[in-house]
């Protein structure tokens, strides 16, 4: 068997977005928010159903899940696999949006039910340690719940890391499968018995999809390939760019300064400014640099070992290693 990658817009939307299969969304959802007793959800509705969208059509299609239960709460899940900066305020944003939507006009603002926002994310975006953060609005003084209408779960895959025989909660498998499912050849014992999971991977297996839903699921995966590339060969650039701009600036200022201070000095604190700029600029043209691309450039032009480890944040015993 070959199991697609769940994390992939499309194919979340396939697994979890199924109306015929929505026990599998419902099982996500009762671990996930951790809903038991009288507040477990046993149906629910898919307001916006998996439809395989047209390549042409992907930049107007909307490929998160919506759903609501028997009481009208609302639930909004979304993958966001990359970065790019604006996630905290694009899920306010649909939260508040699927809040003001429920309210025709003559209706009572009491009518209102709560909006779950679920987060799935393939990055990093709190400083907590935990895979699984919840955010509420309460209040500063007695840190109670008074505002009980929005409530937000992130899951970041990036820190979960437990190994296969140590995942026990449903919660947990279910974040195992979306991080893992496309490594795997079979479906693990562990999750085997599990009716909501064997169904979730055979929805997961390439081998059922029809070929345009294969094609549309590669053009996804491909331009997010290219997207990475793109950011990666403008850091590159940029940096590279920067970094020669600073150095060649720093050294003109230091044989200025040489003049009154000596010219072996002069040079020396030019280059090391010239390299705090050059780094500034890198940033400034590139977004984010890795140290160690830093210090291999700074090594090959002789730059001294200890300027490397202020430039750099980097030890020096790494850099010698480099």
């Amino acid at each position: 068997m070959k199991f697609i990658d769940p994390k992939n817009d499309l194919a979340f939307k396939k697994i979890f977005g199924n109306e015929a299969k929505k026990e599998i969304l419902i099982s996500f959802l009762n671990s996930i928010l951790d809903f038991k007793d009288e507040r477990e959800i046993v149906d629910i509705k898919i307001l916006n159903p998996y439809q395989a969208p047209k390549i042409a059509e992907l930049k107007e299609t909307i490929l998160d899940i919506r759903a609501t239960d028997k009481s009208g709460n609302q639930f909004i899940v979304e993958m966001q696999k990359n970065d790019k900066g604006d996630f905290a305020k694009r899920s306010l944003y649909y939260s508040s949006k699927a809040y003001v939507a429920q309210l025709e006009k003559g209706e009572e603002y009491k009518s209102l039910k709560k909006v779950y926002f679920i987060g799935i994310l393939n990055f990093d975006m709190f400083k907590s340690k935990t895979h699984i953060s919840r955010h509420l609005i309460l209040n500063k003084e007695t840190l109670e719940q008074e505002l009980e209408d929005f409530d937000f779960t992130f899951i970041e895959l990036s820190k979960f890391n437990k190994e296969l025989d140590k995942v026990d909660s449903i919660a947990d498998k279910w974040i195992y499968f979306l991080k893992n499912a496309n490594k795997l050849d079979l479906v693990p014992k562990e999750f085997d018995e599990i009716k909501e999971f064997k169904e979730a991977f055979e929805i997961a297996n390439s081998y059922g999809w029809k070929r345009e839903e294969l094609e549309i699921y590669d053009y996804m995966r491909l331009k997010e390939m290219d997207k990475i590339n793109e950011i990666e060969t403008a850091i590159n650039k940029g940096f590279k760019k920067g970094i020669e701009q600073g150095i060649e600036k720093g050294i003109e200022q230091g044989i200025e300064k040489g003049i009154e201070q000596g010219i072996e000095k002069g040079i020396e604190q030019g280059i090391e400014k010239g390299i705090k700029e050059g780094i500034k600029e890198g940033i400034k043209e590139g977004e984010r640099q890795k140290a160690i691309e830093i210090a291999k450039t700074l090594i090959e032009q002789n730059v001294d070992f200890d300027i490397i480890a202020l430039s750099t944040g980097l030890e020096l015993e790494d850099i010698k290693n480099i």
